[in-house]
């Protein structure tokens, strides 16, 4: 019973050594550009960390297959690593390959339910896969971890997502559901706008909260476009913006600025689903005629 005992205490603190501090790894992606990502994984190629942070950087630059690399690297080193496995989750949902994703990123919620970027991915998936109820479970796990537990980014990412689900179930919902859905999207809104009203995830937030929103709610097409010219200044190569803007210039009969806007969401994200959705004239999504 002793040896076992002996045992197991070695076995968790070998466990622990793999695992990565991912809060603090993230802020600090958010906050270093490429070329010191890279210099720093350089003075010693073989750190998880190092590796870690150099494939949230280049995530941050849309740079996918290096992304992707970089979190190869990661499970060679530690195969079993949950932070290597949802980076390449991550990167299925952005090539649009949901299904492989979700299935990838259940495995790893299921071994660690507080992995706040996993619950996020996830989210997303459910979010495009109209599955709003889903988005909403998960994006509500990360932010009852509250702000101290989770980075900055996936803390705003939640209450993004969990406002753009309400958005669409009182879209689709009757009276009540609009009424009570559609104040919970404003509120969350409101949290993350005075923690970082600087945010293209808060500045496309707002922008599209106030394009389509209901008129007795306060629907404001310039306000709407102000936002959304902030969001597209801080990220331009975040893809939604522009099509959230695109709609707005159609609305006001301008077709040659829906088109330049629309085709360069394509040209970003040839397989972005809103932009998809709106072209098509699906309009799941919401378009505004």
């Amino acid at each position: 019973m002793k040896t076992l005992g002996i045992l197991l205490v070695f076995f968790l603190l070998v466990t622990s050594c793999f695992a990565l501090e991912w809060k603090d790894l993230h802020n600090k992606a958010d906050l270093i550009d490429l070329a010191t990502a890279q210099e720093e994984l350089a003075q010693n190629p073989n750190s998880i960390d190092h590796l870690y942070v150099l494939g949230l950087v280049y995530l941050n630059f849309y740079e996918i297959q290096n992304s992707k690399a970089v979190f190869e690297k990661v499970l060679e080193l530690d195969p079993k690593s949950i932070e290597g496995r949802w980076g390449i989750a991550e990167i299925l949902r952005r090539e649009h390959k949901t299904d492989e994703a979700a299935g990838m990123l259940e495995k790893i919620i299921k071994e660690n339910s507080s992995y706040s970027p996993a619950l996020i991915t996830l989210a997303y998936i459910r979010y495009i896969q109209k599955d709003f109820d889903g988005s909403i479970r998960l994006t509500g796990q990360v932010i009852n971890q509250r702000r101290e537990n989770v980075d900055e980014a996936n803390f705003l990412r939640a209450h993004g997502l969990y406002a753009a689900a309400k958005g669409m179930i009182a879209h689709y919902g009757g009276p009540i559901s609009k009424a009570i859905n559609g104040a919970g999207v404003l509120k969350h809104l409101n949290i993350i706008q005075k923690l970082a009203p600087d945010s293209p995830v808060v500045n496309f937030g707002l922008g599209s909260y106030y394009m389509l929103v209901s008129v007795a709610l306060g629907q404001n097409f310039d306000k709407a476009q102000g936002y959304l010219e902030k969001a597209i200044a801080a990220d331009p190569l975040f893809a939604n913006p522009y099509v959230r803007l695109a709609q707005i210039y159609k609305k006001k009969g301008d077709m040659k600025k829906y088109e330049e806007l629309i085709n360069k969401a394509f040209e970003l994200d040839p397989g972005n689903e809103l932009a998809i959705d709106i072209n098509s004239g699906e309009c799941f999504f919401i378009c505004l005629e």
